[in-house]
Formats: C-alpha cells, sequence, structure tokens
C-alpha cells in the first residue's frame, strides 16, 4: 500500500475492501490527533468515524499534491474544526482513567517511565491547541513540517516557529511539574 492512495483509488473503483485497508492503517492515529482537539478520546472516536464517513459518502477527491495521510489527517481535522464551533464546551478525560503499560521484568522502571508519560501526557494537555496539535503531528505522527504545515493550514516556516515555541513551553511545563535536566521525576 502505497501510503493510503491505492487504496482509495481502489475503493473508488468499487473494491470496499480499500477503505478497509485505510480504515485500518491509519484509525488509531487519526483518532489520537483529533483527540489533541477535543481532549474526549469517546469524541475523537466519533469525529474519525466522521472522517471516514466523508470518505465513503462523499467521495472526495484525491489530487496528490500531499501525502495521502496528510490529505486524510486535513480533512478530519477540518470536521473537528467544525464539531468544536458547535460545542464550544469540552469534557476532559482525566489521566486517572488511562492505563499504561507496565513491564513485568522491571516495575521500578516501569513504574518511573509510567510516570514520566503521565507527567508529559499532563503537561501537553497544558500547552496551547496549536503547540499540541504541531507536537504530536511532528513527533508522535512522524510528519514533515511541510506536512504539517498543509494539516495546520500554515506556511512552513509558521510551523517552525509554532515547533520552537511548544518545546519551549514543553519544557517549561515539565520543569514546573518536576523534571529535571535528565528527564527524570
Amino acid at each position: 500500500m502505497d501510503n493510503g492512495e491505492s487504496s482509495y483509488r481502489r475503493f473508488l473503483a468499487g473494491d470496499n475492501e480499500g477503505m478497509l485497508e485505510i480504515v485500518c492503517e491509519y484509525q488509531t492515529g487519526l483518532m489520537l490527533y483529533l483527540n489533541s482537539f477535543v481532549q474526549n478520546i469517546h469524541t475523537a472516536e466519533d469525529l474519525t468515524e466522521d472522517t471516514f464517513l466523508e470518505l465513503m459518502i462523499r467521495r472526495p477527491k484525491f489530487s496528490g499534491k500531499s501525502s495521502f495521510k496528510t490529505w486524510l489527517y486535513a480533512i478530519g481535522r477540518n470536521i473537528t474544526v467544525k464539531y468544536l464551533r458547535k460545542h464550544a464546551k469540552l469534557s476532559v478525560v482525566p489521566l486517572e482513567s488511562q492505563e499504561f503499560l507496565v513491564d513485568e521484568t522491571n516495575i521500578e522502571e516501569a513504574y518511573i517511565q509510567s510516570e514520566q508519560k503521565r507527567a508529559v501526557h499532563q503537561a501537553l494537555h497544558r500547552l496551547k491547541l496549536e503547540y499540541r496539535q504541531v507536537l504530536f503531528l511532528i513527533y508522535f505522527e512522524g510528519f514533515s513540517h511541510s506536512e504539517a504545515a498543509l494539516i495546520m493550514k500554515k506556511s512552513e516556516r509558521q510551523i517552525n516557529v509554532l515547533l520552537y515555541r511548544a518545546r519551549k513551553a514543553l519544557k517549561s511545563e515539565l520543569e514546573r511539574s518536576g523534571f529535571d535536566d535528565e528527564g527524570s521525576l
């Protein structure tokens, strides 16, 4: 599969397996990205489904000006922005309800790592929305700066500045929550 494009073309030609491949490949990453907007995993799941429904029902044309993944995430972002305009109040899923994986071979190390992940997660959610988005797109989803610029509807220069400020703000938040220079609590 060449980044989803061939699967989408097959779907448009009538092969429903193409859409299934797209959903399987991109569902989790897209949902986590949309969660950075709404901060509610259940709402993010619904918005992810709405994104795939958009592809199935409206069948928008993929021009190939960007990667398929970039195009798909931009559609998801647009759907989420529409949702946020309609719903001014957001509910936040408490971090305590999220589970973290524990490595049974070294419980102490796993505990420290889970505490670090929790602290980073909490610090990320205290950042401005744009900072969370750019950090998520580039570091968690592996988009290039130009792809992140397309998704966020900004110039590449704006993304570079935004990323610099986001990293600086995240570092400041982490220091406030007790991280030292080595990244430990």
